[in-house]
């Protein structure tokens, strides 16, 4: 006895699209895995920084690479903090390169601007709070400015690049689209060109062969009673104009296909249609309204068959483009006409945004189907949402010519293709000045804090000359300049004299290569001090 499957053949194998997923899932790992070996390359290989320090940063860095695609802003805080526990200056060659590639990542994958840029801010908030407060050792202004150049250039620059490469993409998306719609397009204008050749084949059958069939039935009634004709001619006459009746009503039947009509409306009324709108939790209210002067009988098929469609498609859009919106149909019925207005109040910010797929083709078509109904249509936006509107004649009415777009109106289409341009020229724009301001800005600080430590670093002359050897540093420190001689040992100056415990430089005046005050210092009080003649300085 064998065991029978009880899963049909192919139910246990996976389709196309779970196939598709399955290796976009491993290629994103195998991305994510690229990416963390990227950035746990230095840890290693260089030794600039504790080693506890880069036994730590390998499972954070797995962590900054898991979160990129769910987190992006909160993975690029990872090796930024990582690189300030490092040095107060951020810039280090362990933690710089996953920062670069973090930031880059941060500005692909998110839209969020005002975030990222306010991230940045607060990195060098943080690190400025840390030079003044000098919390860390050897933490100064100057770190700071190494913090901030490094925030530009390896935070900042690679965002804008991301956010640059991002909008490359929706260009290309936006091109895509483009190119669908005017496919779509196309499609409708050789769409639209059978309907007038249609229509204009009906209306040459009406002209020419009712004319002549109609003719022919009145040709046929008249020798059906002319005297002198006997019964067997009379009933010649008589289905010769049957037979012409019979040919004018077929031929109008031919005429309605050609013009797309049709003579039995649809099984739904509009009350039906709202009906069945409304109880699928849709805002819907109908509305009804006849004239004195309009007639009892209902109205043509052709028209009743042109209302049901009008406020099915309308509704369908608000629904698809306004989800949450309060939909009102209005049925105006006129002694010759009958107007249809349906509008919505917008989508309702607590329902769901994200606007349905569509063609772009359902109002042209409404558009034409009126039209070729005798009637006109509009569609157009109202301060709080959209508005369709019909005006449908029940009697025949000469087929109106098709209106002819606009040549200066741009589609739908190529305004948003040139938003994404736009866009993109912004993004190039952004990554050029953006660093470049900010690059100027720094300048500007640095050059401004080197003005103010250069002053601050001037040991008055008279101040020096009142200065005494022997005596304590406790009385000489507090008489000295806020700043040394730019914090550090100036070159060429001669080697200090034997047994200092450290000896201080001073500036005699704030630019010019004028001589250097030395002051050395022993066991707590000043043992040398002496005027140093240098042509050249450098830091």
């Amino acid at each position: 006895m064998t065991a029978q499957n009880p899963l049909p053949a192919g139910l246990g194998r996976p389709g196309p699209l779970g196939r598709l997923g399955r290796r976009l899932r491993r290629r994103e790992t195998l991305a994510d895995l690229a990416l963390w070996a990227f950035m746990s390359y230095p840890l290693p290989t260089l030794h600039e920084v504790p080693l506890w320090l880069r036994a730590v940063a390998v499972p954070l860095l797995a962590l900054a690479t898991w979160l990129s695609r769910r987190a992006p802003l909160a993975a690029t805080a990872i090796p930024a903090a990582l690189g300030l526990a490092a040095t107060p200056e951020l810039f280090t060659s362990t933690f710089t390169p996953a920062l670069a590639a973090l930031s880059f990542l941060l500005g692909r994958r998110t839209q969020d601007v005002r975030r990222s840029l306010a991230a940045a801010g607060l990195l060098c908030a943080v690190g400025l709070v840390l030079a003044l407060a000098l919390t860390l050792p050897g933490a100064d202004l100057w770190n700071w400015f190494t913090l901030v150049t490094t925030v530009l250039f390896a935070a900042v620059l690679p965002w804008l690049l991301g956010r640059f490469r991002r909008q490359q993409y929706e260009l290309q998306g936006a091109g895509w689209e483009l190119a669908a719609r005017m496919e779509r397009e196309q499609q409708l204008v050789a769409e639209r060109a059978r309907l007038r050749e249609r229509s204009r084949i009906a209306g040459d059958m009406h002209d020419s062969l009712g004319h002549d069939l109609s003719l022919l039935a009145v040709r046929a009634a008249a020798l059906q009673v002319a005297p002198g004709m006997d019964d067997a001619a009379r009933a010649s006459a008589a289905e010769l104009r049957q037979a012409a009746a019979d040919a004018t009503e077929r031929l109008r039947q031919i005429i309605g296909l050609l013009r797309q009509e049709t003579t039995a409306t649809t099984a739904e009324t509009v009350p039906d249609l709202v009906a069945r709108t409304a109880a699928s939790g849709v805002r819907i209210t109908l509305h009804q309204h006849d004239a004195d002067d309009a007639p009892t009988a209902p109205p043509p098929p052709l028209v009743a068959h042109a209302v049901h469609r009008v406020v099915q498609e309308a509704v369908t859009n608000a629904a698809k483009h306004a989800p949450g919106a309060a939909i009102t149909v209005e049925l105006n019925r006129h002694r010759d006409a009958m107007d249809v207005t349906v509008r919505d109040t917008g989508p309702n910010p607590a329902a769901d945004r994200t606007p349905g797929p569509g063609s772009g083709t359902g109002l042209i078509s409404l558009d034409e189907r009126v039209r070729l109904a005798g009637g006109t249509f509009r569609a157009r936006k109202t301060d709080d949402g959209f508005e369709v509107t019909a005006h449908l004649p029940f009697a025949a009415a000469p087929l109106p010519a098709a209106p002819a777009p606009p040549d200066t109106a741009p589609s739908r289409s190529r305004e948003h293709l040139a938003r994404a341009r736009r866009r993109v020229r912004r993004g190039i724009a952004n990554a050029i000045w953006i660093p470049a301001a900010a690059t100027a800005v720094l300048a500007v600080l640095m050059y401004g804090f080197q003005l103010y430590t250069s002053h601050r670093s001037v040991l008055p002359e008279r101040t020096y000359e009142q200065l005494r050897t022997d005596a304590p540093a406790t009385d000489v420190l507090p008489r000295l300049p806020a700043y040394e001689f730019d914090d550090g040992r100036p070159d060429g100056a001669p080697p200090d004299p034997p047994g200092v415990d450290r000896c201080r430089f001073y500036r005699t005046a704030t630019f010019d290569n004028s001589p250097l005050y030395r002051l050395c210092f022993t066991d707590g009080r000043l043992t040398h001090k002496a005027l140093l003649p240098m042509e050249e300085r450098g830091r």
